[in-house]
């Protein structure tokens, strides 16, 4: 029997994060994984480590979906914007299914998307996070 593999790619977006954090994870040591070649692949036991959660979802949860649109945006902003929001997620979790988040910035019309998918509660802390540093991140 073969245990389930994920590529750097597929594991990136299971979790909602980008793929270059996906590899510091690995290089880091946050994160086992085997090098196949040029590649990684990441085991589902070892992906359900990090995470600590299994494959299986209670069919009663409740999730929610937000996008937060943000203008007058420039690229040093959305980087300490999406590093802010990704730090929150992935730090001082401990129960619960883990929010996904995409950050989306247009450099040409200084727009930033913020894309969270989870828990009610878990999404209402980030939105919360997000209301009161961003004016601070604006300002800078």
């Amino acid at each position: 029997m073969t245990e389930e593999m994920y590529s750097v790619e597929q594991v990136a977006e299971r979790l909602g994060l980008h793929v270059r954090t996906v590899r510091a994870y690995i290089r880091s040591g946050k994160l086992a994984a085997v090098r196949i070649g040029k590649q990684y692949r990441i085991a589902r036991a070892d992906l359900e480590a990090l995470t600590g959660r299994t494959g299986a979802r209670p069919d009663s949860s409740i999730e929610v979906s937000s996008i937060v649109q943000i203008e007058g945006v420039d690229t040093g902003a959305a980087d300490r914007i999406g590093t802010l929001v990704l730090t929150a997620v992935n730090t001082g979790r401990g129960q619960g299914d883990p929010l996904q988040v995409q950050t989306v910035h247009d450099p040409e019309r200084e727009r930033l998307k913020i894309v969270l998918f989870g828990a009610p509660a878990a999404s209402a802390e980030v939105l919360r996070l997000i209301d009161e540093v961003l004016p601070g991140i604006l300002r800078d």
